[in-house]
């Protein structure tokens, strides 16, 4: 198959904007519970009345300090209960919201805020707000601080603002009109911004909202937010959340807090990237083999799977459910425990989640939904549902959206999600604009006879080595990924005789392992030339290479004595590898790899 469309559940938007969701819920269901805010170490609900008094009193405070319509303001934050309503507050002061990732650097907010023009800005703390001063551009007027009330003193000095003049800007907004301006990660050149309409998240929040209909519709819903609201994954599951009435709280410190964030808040369902759902299996085997009972869980493991595959093909034997049953109460429950308890269902996107996973957590009872999409076309084009899921791809198209497969491989993607094009870039836009109006994703794909996606890799990052060889990356590190020593890897051969690859490791897990190998105390410097621990990294190796031909196998490997990180600048948000960084700064070890 090379096409395929599936008809929209809502139609485009004629009329209207976001500012709607909001102000339908506080009419219809005012004592909703909306959202919940952090404190101390629980929650306080929050209802939709309250919910749009809040965001309605701020919008009054930016229009008394000159946000006109169609002035950007940009919001840099980590995720947190602030961020939504600075959202909404800004649409309703008919503004456009301009995010910013709250590690970015000087050099990377500056080109921000030149580009967009930004006349305002909303950041988290005081050091972030001297990180603005110190490339403060002629049209940034404002600077205001979450964590020093910023919209308690919006509030406060919007009091003289009356409620008609935030609905006169309200209704200034049309689906046309633009609602953000989201610069991409840029793991290559400056970063674009992307133009997102009201339109653009209407019709994909609504599309989802009632394709996923089990998951946001539900009774009683609730889910954590813990991805960064500066990405599209995060904002689409905010919008859609207002949009289905469900239940959201947010976590601003996934590294220290969303465990006991998961555990007091107990969502229903989650929305992650790949990574997280490999640091909870990872984790779990780890400690498994701490506690001598490694062998027990990896036989959990492959009934799980067993099972998942099972309801797959549509036949469970008897003594396998049996298994399933056991090793549900000794090992699945201690998995979903992890999770909050009360979590069955999840949505995975950012980057490919690999089979073997997806199987795991379905048989351990945690219907992981992987999805696909990209900043250009509101987060999700293709998602796995309940009713229609096939484990290993990226699900079918989101209803009123085209998928199709170019000649040479590549993803091409129309439909009311896809972005109003790149922000005063046209020589981009033509580039990732076909003739007939499609997107140009930039992924390789395949469509199966069914119209389920399967994304194979990047097409800017297929390795050729010097015999001619394509070689898509990005099976071989899902595969060595999953190996809980392994934090990161990074696959490498271009123009060279072989394929080869860098490999980080897992702090925490290899602790673990030293400790259990007698090597408690080492340093990570130690433990990467160590040749017992070199001989486990060349098994993940060995069972990845069984994915690929012998030409695409990994020849060599070195381990490095540090991570990839997002503050090392190895890293986007999403926990993407930034491969021409990752190049650069470990080019010695590179070459090293082909003496």
């Amino acid at each position: 198959m090379k096409e395929v469309s599936v008809p929209a559940l809502v139609p485009p938007a004629t009329e209207g904007n976001l500012t709607d969701l909001l102000i339908n819920r506080a009419h219809f269901e005012p004592e909703r519970t909306m959202l919940s805010r952090p404190v101390g170490e629980g929650w306080q609900p929050v209802s939709a009345r309250t919910l749009e008094a809040e965001v309605r009193a701020v919008a009054k405070g930016l229009i008394a300090a000159g946000i006109k319509s169609g002035d950007r303001v940009g919001l840099l934050s980590r995720t947190r209960y602030e961020w939504t309503i600075m959202d909404f507050a800004i649409w309703f002061a008919g503004g456009v919201v301009v995010p910013v990732y709250e590690t970015s650097s000087a050099e990377q907010i500056e080109w921000i805020l030149q580009d967009s023009g930004a006349v305002g800005m909303v950041v988290e703390t005081p050091a972030h707000a001297a990180l603005v001063e110190s490339v403060r551009t002629k049209n940034l007027d404002n600077v205001w601080i979450i964590t020093e009330d910023a919209l308690a003193h919006l509030s406060q000095s919007g009091s003289s603002i009356s409620d008609d003049q935030v609905t006169q800007r309200r209704n200034t907004l049309k689906p046309e009109t633009l609602a953000t301006l989201i610069y991409t990660s840029g793991t290559t050149g400056k970063p674009k911004g992307v133009q997102l309409t009201h339109a653009n998240f209407l019709a994909e929040c609504g599309n989802v909202v009632e394709g996923a209909s089990d998951l946001f519709l539900r009774p009683g819903g609730s889910t954590l937010l813990f991805l960064p609201l500066a990405h599209v994954f995060g904002r689409m599951i905010e919008i859609g959340a207002i949009r289905a009435g469900l239940h959201l709280a947010h976590c601003s410190d996934p590294v220290g807090r969303l465990l006991g964030d998961l555990a007091s808040f107990k969502p229903n369902f989650v929305l992650s990237v790949p990574r997280i759902f490999e640091k909870i299996y990872n984790s779990a085997e780890a400690k498994a083999d701490a506690a001598g009972k490694g062998k027990i869980f990896r036989k959990a493991a492959a009934i799980a799977i067993a099972y998942s595959e099972g309801m797959q093909n549509g036949h469970i034997s008897p003594g396998l459910r049996v298994k399933h049953a056991l090793f549900d109460k000794l090992v699945y429950s201690k998995i979903r425990h992890v999770m909050g308890g009360n979590v069955d269902a999840a949505i995975s996107g950012g980057a490919p989640l690999g089979e073997r996973l997806g199987h795991f957590f379905r048989g351990a009872g945690v219907r992981v939904l992987e999805g696909y999409g990209l900043t250009e076309t509101t987060a999700g084009a293709t998602l796995n549902l309940t009713s229609s899921v096939k484990i290993g791809s990226v699900g079918r198209p989101i209803p009123g959206t085209t998928i199709k497969i170019d000649d040479d491989g590549e993803v091409l993607i129309k439909g009311p999600i896809v972005m109003n094009g790149y922000w005063q870039n046209d020589a981009a836009n033509k580039e990732v604009f076909t003739s007939d109006g499609y997107f140009r994703s930039g992924d390789l794909g395949r469509l199966d006879e069914n119209g389920f996606l399967y994304i194979v890799g990047r097409k800017k990052e297929l390795i050729v080595t010097s015999g001619g060889k394509n070689v898509a990356p990005a099976v071989l590190e899902d595969r060595l990924r999953s190996h809980p020593l392994v934090s990161q890897c990074m696959v490498v051969g271009d123009n060279k005789p072989y394929i080869a690859a860098l490999v980080t490791l897992d702090q925490d897990a290899v602790k673990v392992w030293a400790a259990a190998n007698n090597k408690g105390g080492a340093a990570i410097e130690d433990l990467a030339k160590d040749s017992a621990l070199i001989a486990v990294i060349q098994t993940a190796v060995d069972e990845a290479n069984k994915a690929v031909s012998k030409a695409e196998s990994i020849r060599k490997f070195t381990i490095l004595p540090v991570d990839f990180t997002i503050a090392g600048g190895h890293l986007t948000a999403k926990l993407s590898v930034k491969r021409h960084v990752v190049a650069k700064e470990f080019a010695v070890e590179i070459e090293k790899l082909y003496d």
